[in-house]
């Protein structure tokens, strides 16, 4: 089965979203500013809003709004306990994964 880059990247966006927000809190946009920053390609505000509604539907984030000073009050999210078990998961696995990877990489590029 072929996954494209969209479908593979589903999965490890929403642990590199908890990473960013487990070391601060953060509002959407500056959360898709974030992304794009570490080489994601550009997020509109029509997909990061539900995943982060999703997650805290999930309980995996909290949110909650502070006053900008640039204009209406910001909702910024924050990582719950259970987001943090969930970001610890998702490193668990991804090294796995990586490590899975790079080996069958490393075997194939030796033929």
């Amino acid at each position: 089965m072929y996954l494209s880059s969209t479908q593979m990247l589903k999965g490890i966006i929403d642990g590199c979203v908890l990473a960013i927000i487990k070391d601060k809190e953060v509002y959407g946009y500056e959360l898709a500013e974030k992304l794009e920053a570490y080489g994601f390609e550009s997020f509109s505000e029509g997909t990061i809003y539900p995943m982060l509604m999703r997650m805290q539907r999930e309980e995996l984030v909290t949110a909650t709004f502070k006053k900008s000073t640039a204009g209406p009050r910001r909702k910024y999210y924050s990582l719950t306990q259970k987001g943090e078990e969930e970001l610890q998961q998702f490193i668990y696995r991804w090294k796995q994964l990586q490590q899975s990877v790079n080996q069958v990489l490393r075997f194939e590029s030796d033929d």
